[in-house]
């Protein structure tokens, strides 16, 4: 399956990110005020616009990099920048190609990486900056000290961002287990959800683009991200209403992460990919769950057991006052797992009041 522009840009960081040694060619080539172009693959399409040149054909080493760099012409690297294939080639991409890009380097890489699909690099010698061109994408690489100043601003965020998800999920957890759970603290759950994972997602691009430099920060960041529980599909599947628009819960995660930044502040869009209509639900209307979220938390019921628990009971209520018996009636479940699942569910209960009240 084709990657997306997004996931190659992020694969492209890593091979460019501090440590590796083409990232260390780069810089040589900065150092020495010299420009480049790298184009990081080669196939058919690259080689029917690739003019002139000589090929080469030798391990790739930074010195390499840098002294071929000092010619005029593209460097054609293969796809993991191991080996420079060629040198000194003039780069022939279809002139249609629209650019927005005004140096004569930029508006061949921009095209090239657009024509072939293929990562180019243009290092400019009067900017002094890399530019990585990827499937339209354009991303301008800094140094560490910038980058790592920006990453440390977000994972204060994304701190207290987790300790507020912490107190929204456990207060949703007492409110289930009281029956008074309301559609505004379900979408204000989902809000924080999907700024958490937005946040995270925003700092393992920092983490990619610092490589060796940032370690420390990946560990910070696996740290603030463990044990997050059940995430907004487990949410949606206990709340949403299967009628409202045939929608899955995997179309309805999707449709979530697909906001801006200014409809995620708006409860009442967020209580729409629920299936309720802002303008005539009250955002206080009590809404009952399924129970998939808090057997999610129970290791020992699989999906599919969950699944058939909720369908049997019809609500979380409904289960959460269940006896062993009742438990062991289910398809799937026999005695052990039946005094399993009410422990289980016992424990959460206790535990998410005791949070809320204490």
């Amino acid at each position: 399956m084709p990657r997306s522009p997004e996931d190659a840009l992020k694969a492209t960081l890593a091979r460019v990110a501090p440590g590796t040694q083409l990232r260390d060619g780069l810089e040589r080539i900065l150092r020495g005020r010299t420009g480049a172009l790298i184009v990081l693959g080669f196939d058919r399409t690259i080689d029917s616009i690739c003019s002139g040149g000589f090929d080469i054909g030798i391990d790739f080493s930074p010195t390499r990099l840098r002294e071929l760099a000092k010619m005029d012409g593209a460097i054609v690297c293969d796809r993991d920048a191991s080996n420079i294939l060629r040198a000194a080639v003039q780069l022939v991409p279809d002139s249609t190609i629209p650019t927005q890009e005004s140096g004569t380097r930029h508006r061949t890489a921009e095209r090239v990486a657009i024509q072939t699909g293929v990562p180019v690099i243009s290092v400019s010698q009067s900017m002094q900056i890399i530019a990585l061109y990827v499937n339209g994408l354009r991303h301008v690489l800094e140094g560490s000290e910038p980058v790592l100043a920006r990453a440390n601003q977000a994972l204060a965020t994304l701190e207290r961002y987790r300790a507020r998800l912490d107190q929204v999920t456990n207060s949703l957890s007492a409110l289930e287990i009281e029956a008074m759970v309301t559609v505004r603290d379900v979408a204000i759950t989902l809000q924080r959800q999907e700024m958490v994972r937005r946040i995270s997602e925003e700092i393992s691009q920092y983490v990619l683009e610092l490589g060796v430099d940032g370690r420390l920060l990946s560990l910070q960041v696996e740290e603030l991200t463990t044990g997050l529980g059940p995430g907004s599909e487990m949410v949606l599947r206990d709340y949403m209403d299967p009628g409202s628009n045939g929608a899955s819960p995997e179309e309805r995660v999707a449709t979530l992460q697909g906001f801006s930044s200014t409809d995620l502040i708006d409860l009442g869009t967020i209580a729409s990919v629920l299936g309720f209509n802002p303008s005539t639900d009250s955002l206080d209307a009590v809404v009952q769950p399924k129970g998939y979220r808090l057997l999610s938390g129970i290791k020992a019921v699989p999906p599919a057991v969950a699944t058939r628990l909720v369908d049997h009971f019809d609500g979380l209520q409904n289960m959460m006052a269940a006896n062993i018996e009742d438990l062991m009636a289910v398809d799937g479940i026999g005695e052990q797992r039946a005094r399993t699942v009410r422990e289980g569910l016992s424990r959460i209960a206790e535990t998410s009041l005791l949070d809320r009240f204490m």
